[in-house]
């Protein structure tokens, strides 16, 4: 369990607790679940290549995108913009944590063998914009 820093709009709301999942099985994507304190708990799934990529760079359009920082207060960290039609929100993670457990999951299910098991991002992409 992680805490990760939340902000909705403007308005700092403090840390929610949250876990990244993996499922070797579905190796190509994360499952992060917001412990909200409540019986209906919020889950956001996207692509494991996402995450990775996030890590280094800007990375994701529509409803997610990461990017890599550096605060003062808080060493090097990972932000997270989520986007619904319920509203957004800004997250923030330790990175290293973040690293350690995506470093994890690909130590389980390599780059190449995640490939057997469904399309990558560039797959996707090429599908989607019509490619062969």
């Amino acid at each position: 369990m992680l805490p990760l820093r939340i902000s909705l709009g403007e308005e700092v709301v403090g840390e929610v607790r949250t876990r990244f999942r993996f499922d070797a099985a579905r190796p190509y994507e994360v499952l992060l679940t917001f412990h909200l304190g409540r019986p209906d708990e919020a889950d956001w799934v996207f692509s494991r290549e996402l995450l990775r990529d996030g890590l280094r760079s800007l990375s994701g359009q529509g409803d997610v995108k990461l990017w890599p920082a550096y605060c003062p207060c808080h060493g090097s960290t990972l932000h997270l913009a989520l986007e619904s039609p319920h509203g957004s929100a800004l997250l923030e993670v330790s990175k290293p944590k973040v690293q350690d457990w995506l470093d994890r999951t690909y130590a389980l299910v390599s780059e190449t063998a995640e490939q057997a098991h469904g399309p990558t991002d560039a797959q996707l992409s090429e599908l989607l914009a019509g490619g062969r």
